[in-house]
């Protein structure tokens, strides 16, 4: 068992980078998630493993400081809320289009525009459908606990790299302020230079006589061959809809209705699913831990065996689209959510469930 401790899920964020094995994470402060900043200047990393923490001037500048980092092979991270990474979306199609592996993590804040400092699930569609310029995904993973905080850090590295993609931790303000028990996992040594050399023959770190050139770019103005990497793209996307879905089912087996949410909505969902069922009202509930790839076989498989749907969100309908195209048009659907940082109460998503979906 790793090291037990009480943390925000911002820290869990910031620990789990350092013993992820990190090389360097570059942002810019903005609330509420400048915890994660300050616990990497206040934990001194490059005292414990050589990792580089840079405060930018700007997120423009942070997001292409990764693209740098990131096209020598380096394990590099970012963190913002929901304008930041507004102004990262230029930045995070570079790396897309240049097949650099990066971690981007989004504490969400109520909008649009400044809006507010609250937590907020209205950056759904801007992760989850490409915010950027041109036909691009991202792996975008949505924990549900400070532990999953933690522990989502290590796997969007992993599949950073596995995939050389950019992926994204999609957490809210709730989340990251709130403090929980988390259990660490050990420290990963960073990796050396010939491990790197190895590990990333793509990177360019130097050319040996025994190979060409590495070129990091996403421009080709050659038509043809832009869509070839276009294609080679959506190959890769399709293999992570294949192989990389993350779900968890709750009380599905027996149930007349199902709640589909995700991140904070989803455990705010698990205390109604009690209250519902404490009423004698069979309800289940689906969360989707990868948000792309969206699980849409599984809520399929779950959401044709019931009488109706209801997708909580803390934003005006988003995840709704996913979960519609998923299930089609044989079971009702409807949504209930509440927005501008206002997080809905468990008996506000039963009265819901009854009104819209059981009463209508």
């Amino acid at each position: 068992m790793g090291e037990l401790k009480l943390m925000k899920g911002n820290e869990a964020v910031a620990e789990a980078a350092i013993r992820a094995g990190c090389d360097g994470y570059f942002g810019y402060p903005i609330t509420p998630q400048s915890e994660v900043m300050e616990y990497l200047m206040a934990e001194k990393p490059f005292e414990r493993t050589g990792m580089v923490v840079l405060q930018a001037e700007s997120e423009v500048a942070a997001i292409n400081m990764l693209y740098g980092g990131a096209g020598t092979g380096k394990m590099v991270m970012t963190s913002s809320s929901s304008p930041g990474v507004s102004l990262m979306q230029e930045g995070i199609s570079y790396l897309a289009g240049a097949e650099l592996p990066a971690v981007i993590v989004n504490i969400v804040r109520g909008g649009p525009g400044l809006g507010t400092i609250q937590p907020s699930q209205a950056d759904y569609f801007q992760a989850v459908k490409g915010g950027g310029h041109g036909d691009y995904k991202m792996l975008v993973l949505a924990p549900a606990s400070v532990q999953e905080m933690c522990d989502h850090v290590k796997l969007a590295f992993d599949k950073a790299f596995e995939y050389r993609t950019p992926v994204m931790i999609l957490s809210d303000g709730a989340i990251g302020q709130m403090m929980e028990k988390v259990v660490l996992f050990d420290q990963i040594p960073r990796r050396t230079d010939e491990e790197l050399i190895k590990q990333c023959p793509w990177a360019s770190n130097g050319r040996p006589k025994t190979r060409n050139h590495n070129i990091i770019t996403s421009l080709d103005l050659d038509p043809a061959g832009q869509e070839r990497v276009n294609l080679k793209l959506q190959a890769k996307y399709q293999m992570m809809e294949k192989n990389e879905v993350l779900y968890e089912e709750i009380q599905c087996e027996d149930a007349d209705y199902l709640l589909v949410a995700f991140g904070l909505s989803a455990r705010i969902c698990q205390k109604a699913l009690d209250l519902a069922r404490a009423k004698g009202i069979k309800v289940g509930l689906f969360r989707p831990i990868t948000l792309f790839p969206f699980p849409a076989i599984e809520v399929s498989n779950v959401g044709n065996r019931v009488k109706g749907i209801l997708v909580v969100e803390m934003n005006a309908g988003q995840m709704i689209e996913d979960v519609k195209l998923s299930v089609g048009c044989k079971v009702k659907i409807e949504h209930y959510g509440r927005f501008g940082g206002i997080i809905p109460s468990p008996d506000e998503v039963v009265k819901a469930l009854t009104q819209k979906i059981i009463g209508g």
